[in-house]
């Protein structure tokens, strides 16, 4: 006879039995050093080398590589991001952020009669960027670290080639998209089990990554954008209508930019510049809400959400206007953070609604995919790292490059695909996003730094899309204001507003009735998601001299310390 097991007794099952692998949502201490993000494994290699005397960038490094192997759906070598870094006092950022290729065009993503088409965006080989993680990724390591490339990328490549065991999660995640990955022959060969449905508790093996990662350690950069990997992305590209060349792979670059530095009260906030709009955001919205006061009682209050998503509207509407790659569009960042700009902000709120296309009726707001992976790390020195990479779609496009085992990303989606035209849904593109060689594409990631005294305090990032900045914020919100632990200022229910569309979006279970009822009465509209970001966070607590963290009990990550 089958016992079917009950609701309440799986509730009892993942939260008391004794297995790591229901550990996310964890408040965890240390006092050498801590590593928190998607993966605990990944999250133990991290650690691993700050026990070997790497600092917080060789550390950072090394889970990075490891995430591309035991968190494929945005963990990975195939993709871009960005990385915020604050060490021996000195603020920076590393912008490694994919770009389009040199024969893109502005109207490459639309079809024959003028319109957007995901195909090409989303699923097939037009979609992909050039990959920037493993450029970024070695000049962190060169430029900051203290260890050399064969030791912090060898725990990724002994994963890989020796496999790890999958969990429930994992197990879960790609089966998800086992339609999609049986369609595609190189996809099929990792992401399937001999065409069958991959097992929970079996060895997933991946040979191809480990020999791609093999040629990273032995040749650096070059083992990734010139040689062997090269030539199978070259040719593959060719044969599928891509536009990947070989120029396109030598002449990617990392790049290292000054960061958006703003205050809150006593702290420093060190975040991304463009093309990344999360620095900005972060740093507008906070800069008008330093101008009330909310009270412990009024946390989570109809006028304390209410207030916050008049400010995110604005501050939307000014990252679809004006937010895009600076190197090729000036973006006005000293007006964006002006205090007049800060002041007309606050002085147009009310205690009602204002309807967003009377902020700005461009009518355009860019999309993003939300799945993106975040980690962060310091070390025993106070060396803090925050980085945040992504696929764009949760496992990219789906297209395992063959024979080089690592999945492509879709980000060319990012781009504004048509600029000055009405697309199906009423929306208008943007001049600043707008799709040209060698670009990069507008980002919502927003890896955060906030410093006290000089010193990292809180280190920070999200997954989530156009959902990232209002998931970081509200983290940031709840430590600083309303002075909550790490994992509870995670935990918390999230809201979200992005000016369009027109709707304060909210978390299963996240606001009571009352609540709800009044913000209609204030003229929003609502609407119910299940969730918003999974925060991976850092908090160091100077008084007893400890590293506190959380990974979000939204996602099966692990905070790891020792």
């Amino acid at each position: 006879m089958t016992q079917r097991l009950t609701y309440s007794s799986i509730i009892f099952l993942l939260l008391f039995l004794p297995s790591h692998k229901y550990a996310s949502g964890e408040l965890v201490y240390s006092q050498n050093g801590m590593v928190v993000s998607a993966s605990q494994t990944a999250s133990e290699v991290g650690v691993d080398i700050l026990k070997q005397g790497g600092n917080a960038i060789d550390a950072a490094v090394a889970t990075g590589f490891a995430l591309a192997v035991t968190y494929p759906s945005a963990g990975n070598i195939g993709g871009g991001g960005f990385m915020v870094i604050n060490i021996n006092g000195h603020n920076t950022t590393i912008d490694f952020r994919e770009t389009a290729p040199f024969a893109a065009t502005e109207k490459m993503l639309l079809d024959e009669e003028g319109n957007y088409n995901t195909k090409k965006s989303l699923h097939e080989w037009t979609s992909v960027g050039i990959p920037g993680s493993v450029a970024g990724l070695i000049y962190a390591l060169e430029k900051y670290g203290t260890m050399n490339l064969r030791e912090v990328i060898q725990p990724a490549i002994d994963l890989a080639e020796n496999g790890f065991v999958l969990d429930y999660w994992l197990t879960e995640s790609i089966n998800k998209f086992y339609s999609s990955f049986s369609s595609i022959e190189s996809s099929k060969n990792i992401f399937t089990n001999k065409g069958d449905s991959l097992k929970m508790n079996s060895l997933f093996v991946q040979k191809d990554l480990a020999n791609t990662l093999k040629l990273i350690r032995d040749n650096g950069k070059d083992g990734f954008y010139k040689g062997i990997i090269a030539d199978i992305f070259v040719e593959q590209s060719r044969n599928n209508n891509g536009l990947i060349s070989y120029e396109d792979l030598e002449n990617y670059k990392a790049i290292e930019r000054d960061p958006i530095i703003s205050s809150y009260k006593e702290y420093q906030i060190i975040g991304m510049p463009p093309p990344s709009a999360g620095g900005i955001g972060i740093a507008q919205t906070l800069a008008v809400l330093e101008k009330y006061n909310f009270t412990k009682e009024q946390w989570a209050s109809s006028g304390y959400i209410h207030t916050i998503s008049e400010i995110l509207k604005y501050v939307y509407a000014d990252r679809a206007e004006y937010i895009g790659d600076n190197d090729f569009h000036e973006v006005p960042i000293d007006y964006l953070l002006s205090e007049n700009h800060i002041n007309d902000i606050y002085s147009k709120i009310s205690e009602t609604a204002i309807p967003s296309l009377e902020i700005n009726n461009i009518h355009y707001f860019p999309s993003e995919k939300t799945e993106t992976t975040h980690y962060s790390v310091i070390d025993r020195d106070g060396n803090a790292v925050s980085t945040t990479v992504s696929l764009n779609s949760s496992y990219g496009n789906k297209i395992v490059l063959d024979g080089a085992g690592f999945l492509l990303n879709n980000h060319m989606d990012d781009f504004t695909a048509k600029v000055g035209v009405e697309n199906q849904f009423g929306i208008v593109g943007s001049e600043a996003n707008k799709i040209a060689p060698g670009k990069r594409m507008l980002s919502s990631m927003s890896p955060t730094i906030v410093l006290n005294d000089d010193k990292p305090f809180l280190i920070l990032g999200s997954p989530g899309g156009s959902t990232i900045i209002t998931s970081v914020l509200q983290v940031i919100i709840n430590v600083l204001e309303f002075n909550m632990n790490i994992r509870d200022a995670i935990n918390a229910p999230r809201f979200h507003h992005q000016w369009l569309p027109d709707e304060i979006v909210l978390e299963s279970y996240g606001m009571t009735e009352d609540v709800k009822f009044n913000l209609i009465n204030r003229g929003h509209k609502l609407k119910e998601i299940s969730i918003l970001g999974r925060v991976e966070g850092i908090l160091f607590d100077k008084h007893n001299n400890l590293y506190w963290g959380s990974s979000d009990k939204r996602g099966f990550g692990k905070a790891v310390g020792y």
